[in-house]
């Protein structure tokens, strides 16, 4: 691709990512952003489909004998905290940052993604058909998110997940796993011996949660986490209660399912453990897979990741990249550069033109 055009990508890439700035998005309320990403999308001569507030498209040559590659990143926010000194819903440059919010997380990746996929989009001979998606609700890992689109689209073969990573490709990606945890006791007055003391019980498994290794260890994503997170028990000073309630999150890996992981805490435990779900499953891809050597050979750093995206609700194997840095994700005055929307178009062309056309 010429500078010219990677220049003009970049202008049309950067205009987008303004107007959806400007137009609040929070999770289950992307309907507005949905409409501006089937526009951006129609002005290069691409038809788009919708369910909900999902946003995709197939590439032209699409042939139903060939594997699909996905192509996701999700135009939802987060709301915006107390931290901002600037108005979040307000796509303000100055010098080389973008400000706003969605800017870093995740705009800049979907609109360098969208760019690339209208270059693509008429290419004939590919190896694998294109799908284009732009999801909601991935703050929330939401049911009316890619979940509700995947319903809809044809089956997944692999993922490329529009995440700030700083354009270096993550292979795995952690899972997650909500339990909430009840230790039950007896109530009574505090100025009498209990040894049903809920709080005591709940003590003693938060301290075995706390001190317990897993043995299998994640050659990419390292161990399972585990972090109680929330407590509560009793409302009087002279009544033993006679229940605790707590809270875990549990940042799983591949080398253990999000079930045999409860399992483990479950078997660790006296007190009544319940996940809340086991869909946000780990992620990742084979070191070895032709995607992930080729981002080697264009000298992507590959890594773990703790953070959750998209890919936990996709059941194929799939890499996470894209311009940004994950750090700014949900920070006040979140930005993203404009050297780094091109980085992201830049690195996603390559990518994807050697992986469609090449064996490494």
């Amino acid at each position: 691709m010429t500078r010219m055009k990677i220049a003009t990508l970049q202008s049309q890439a950067i205009e987008l990512l303004k107007r959806l700035i400007e137009t609040p998005s929070p999770s289950q309320s992307e309907e507005q952003t949905a409409q501006i990403l089937q526009d951006a999308l129609a002005t290069f001569g691409i038809e788009t489909y919708r369910k909900g507030n999902n946003v995709w498209a197939f590439n032209r040559h699409f042939d139903p004998l060939k594997p699909n590659l996905l192509l996701n990143s999700h135009h939802d926010t987060v709301k915006p905290h107390e931290g901002y000194t600037m108005d979040p819903f307000e796509a303000a440059l100055v010098d080389d940052k973008l400000y706003g919010l969605g800017s870093n997380d995740a705009g800049g990746c979907l609109v360098s993604l969208l760019q690339v996929f209208s270059q693509l989009y008429n290419r004939q001979n590919l190896s694998h058909n294109l799908i284009f998606l732009a999801s909601a609700e991935e703050e929330l890992s939401g049911s009316n998110g890619i979940s509700l689109a995947l319903t809809e689209l044809p089956s997944i073969d692999l993922a490329i997940v529009g995440e700030p990573t700083g354009m270096h490709i993550v292979i795995a990606e952690k899972g997650l796993m909500v339990i909430d945890g009840v230790a039950k006791g007896v109530a009574g007055h505090a100025a009498h011996t209990n040894a049903e003391n809920a709080i005591y019980k709940a003590t003693k498994d938060i301290q075995a949660i706390q001190s317990h290794s897993f043995s299998k260890i994640s050659a990419s994503l390292g161990a399972v986490k585990t972090t109680v997170t929330n407590i509560h028990a009793g409302g009087q000073h002279n009544v033993i209660p006679e229940s605790c309630h707590y809270v875990i999150d549990v940042r799983t890996t591949d080398c253990y399912t999000n079930e045999e992981t409860f399992k483990v805490l479950d078997e660790l435990t006296t007190s009544e453990l319940k996940a809340r779900s086991f869909r946000l499953k780990p992620s990742s891809i084979d070191p070895n897979h032709k995607l992930a050597l080729i981002g080697k050979k264009l000298g992507l750093k590959s890594y773990g990741s703790p953070t959750l995206s998209d890919q936990a609700l996709l059941p194929c194997p799939s890499v996470k990249i894209g311009p940004g840095r994950s750090e700014r994700s949900h920070q006040a005055n979140e930005f993203i550069t404009l050297r780094e929307i091109e980085d992201g178009i830049k690195g996603y062309y390559s990518l994807l033109d050697k992986f469609l056309t090449n064996t490494p």
